[in-house]
């Protein structure tokens, strides 16, 4: 038989096996994909299909309460626990008709020939025929029945984040996390914003941060091979901001790795320790830092437990959480984290705050950054610990610092971003991130 081109049967078997991977074996998108290209169904195929096979795992993991409901109304009853690969080879299927609008023909055409090439899924090869056949037809008035914002979010995630954020804006963080994000680079001098976000064909950001969008490899853009540049959501690049001037001072930046702020830091002529317990995850920040032409002290060791006999006038935390805000980039987070994963992560993270401040000289500056919309890794960690630690106090964050962006400022003068803001410009990460100074 030849194999199929246009998008490809390859692409459909690689979606399929990504979908299995992260969930039920409950593995990362990223890493699922890599090990599918370097080893898998991708290994020999061409790169438009091996991109395409990403685009349907990961819009299929979007709107992954939305297409298992559809499916559900177009069975008679629940597939059997051998049926293997069917029902992932139906949830590529139907993102393929309904969200990425690809030719029915084809989407069912290669879909079925993905469950004959596979060696459970063929016994139920007409079952897939006839089922994507008839999302051809009724699929988009299922749809219109749907509160797919409802759906496409787990429970204990949808009761967090109306709690904490509204019904109303729940939603447009749900909206946001459907769209594929922009790419966006944090440039090693911030004088050459302006000839560089020429070169890329890049806007500027108000917060200082270059947006590219559709800009494909990353390695082939202008500016990579020289190291002008690395790879830092909007949101991401706004902690560092926040300890001021650090040129010529002492920085420890904990849990450091894989190194945008550690980047960040020396590019700005701070002297950085960069503090991480993975041995690897530090090998590949020195490798990023190398690229760049950038150099940080680094250290493997436990921040909970770091002691090295001193203290340092500016420390940066950006603390291990649930990643609940990177869910645009990383839609994987909120199917594969748990409330058990974000109690015990506090718990960690309330550990490490206590050690950063340990670490902190007085009159020093300390910020707290985590990458999660949950309030119990964000407001909560910090009013624990001014509760139970004198002598140090918030610092609000002013509207100049975030680039004029008032709608990311809280009350309390902290940083709170979401998905859904600035989201003409292509939205943001969400992310938490106090400042704190030392009496």
């Amino acid at each position: 038989m030849t194999k199929p081109t246009e998008p490809g049967l390859a692409a459909r078997e690689g979606a399929a096996a990504i979908l299995t991977a992260v969930l039920k074996e409950r593995r990362a998108l990223d890493d699922a994909f890599a090990d599918e290209a370097a080893t898998g169904s991708l290994a020999r195929a061409e790169p438009r299909d091996r991109a395409f096979a990403r685009a349907i795992a990961a819009t299929a993991i979007r709107r992954l309460g939305t297409v298992d409901h559809v499916i559900g109304a177009l069975l008679d009853k629940d597939l059997p626990k051998r049926a293997g690969a069917t029902m992932n080879i139906l949830r590529a299927g139907v993102t393929e008709i309904l969200f990425l609008r690809v030719a029915h023909h084809a989407a069912v055409s290669m879909n079925v020939e993905a469950a004959a090439q596979d060696a459970t899924a063929r016994h139920y090869k007409a079952l897939v025929n006839a089922v994507l056949r008839r999302v051809t037809r009724e699929g988009d008035a299922i749809l219109d029945t749907l509160d797919t914002e409802r759906l496409d979010t787990p429970d204990w995630l949808w009761e967090s984040w109306t709690a904490a954020y509204g019904k109303e804006t729940t939603r447009a963080i749900i909206r946001a996390h459907y769209e594929d994000p922009p790419l966006d680079l944090s440039v090693k001098d911030e004088s050459e914003l302006a000839p560089w976000a020429e070169k890329l064909g890049a806007t500027i950001l108000p917060t200082g941060t270059l947006r590219l969008e559709d800009a494909g490899r990353i390695e082939d853009l202008p500016g990579f091979a020289e190291g002008a540049w690395w790879v830092q959501d909007a949101a991401a690049a706004l902690p560092v901001r926040l300890l001021g001037e650090v040129k010529a001072r002492a920085v420890l930046d904990l849990c450091a790795a894989p190194g945008g702020k550690t980047a960040a830091l020396a590019a700005r002529g701070a002297t950085v320790t960069a503090l991480d317990r993975s041995k690897p995850r530090l090998e590949r920040l020195t490798e990023n830092l190398a690229r760049l032409g950038l150099a940080a002290e680094t250290v493997a060791a436990d921040a909970g437990s770091y002691d090295p006999g001193r203290q340092w006038d500016r420390v940066l935390l950006d603390a291990p959480c649930t990643a609940t805000g990177t869910a645009r980039r990383h839609p994987d987070v909120l199917h594969l984290k748990s409330p058990a994963d974000r109690d015990k992560l506090a718990a960690l993270q309330a550990r490490l705050l206590d050690r950063a401040a340990a670490l902190t000289a007085p009159g020093g500056t300390l910020v707290y950054c985590t990458c999660s919309l949950e309030p119990e890794e964000g407001v909560r960690q910090i009013e624990r610990f001014l509760a139970a630690n004198a002598d140090f106090r918030r610092r609000s964050v002013t509207v100049d610092e975030v680039g004029g962006l008032a709608e990311i400022l809280t009350g309390d003068g902290d940083i709170r971003s979401l998905p859904c803001h600035m989201g003409v410009e292509g939205g943001m990460d969400g992310f938490y991130a106090a400042r704190l100074e030392r009496a």
